[in-house]
């Protein structure tokens, strides 16, 4: 989740399409979060590791 964020950040930026970027950043923070609170060990949604 985290690769496609900066994917999409990359190419919002590029062909200027604001949309891209919006949903890049979303993917990019929501995938952070998941990941940290992964790395505690803490599960997410009933899982304790997201592949």
């Amino acid at each position: 989740m985290i690769v496609l964020g900066i994917i999409l950040l990359v190419l919002g930026f590029v062909l200027n399409i604001p949309v891209l970027w919006t949903i890049g950043i979303i993917l990019l923070v929501i995938g952070a979060v998941l990941a940290v609170l992964g790395a505690a060990g803490r599960a997410v949604g009933g899982r304790k590791h997201w592949y």
